[in-house]
């Protein structure tokens, strides 16, 4: 099993998204648990926001606090929802930023 990582891009800049706060939870018993959270390095990464020995199958997301890095953002929070296999690869989900819109993708 592989880690949990994430980085932000601002299209509008076209640069890394810095200090931008980046929460990760995990679905268990009906509720979202937060397992870490981190901000944004001067790259825009979180790199390995959860280590490899730290990841289990299941339900996760990653919520995005846009509003504290563009204060003019249509969406000042962004949630990534995504699912963990058993005996996956890297689970590394980049978020490319504009004011108006958004795109994430499972990146390498």
């Amino acid at each position: 099993m592989s880690g949990i990582s994430t980085h932000v891009l601002d299209l509008s800049q076209g640069k890394p998204a810095f200090n931008v706060p980046v929460k990760l939870e995990r679905f268990e018993s009906d509720a979202w648990l937060e397992v870490a959270s981190r901000f944004t390095t001067m790259d825009g990464r979180c790199d390995e926001i959860l280590p490899p020995n730290a990841v289990s199958p299941g339900k996760y997301r990653l919520i995005f606090q846009t509003s504290a890095y563009q204060d003019a953002s249509l969406y000042p929070e962004i949630v990534i929802c995504f699912s963990v296999a058993p005996d996956s690869a890297n689970y590394h989900l980049p978020l490319l930023l504009s004011p108006h819109g958004y795109t994430t993708y499972r990146g390498s």
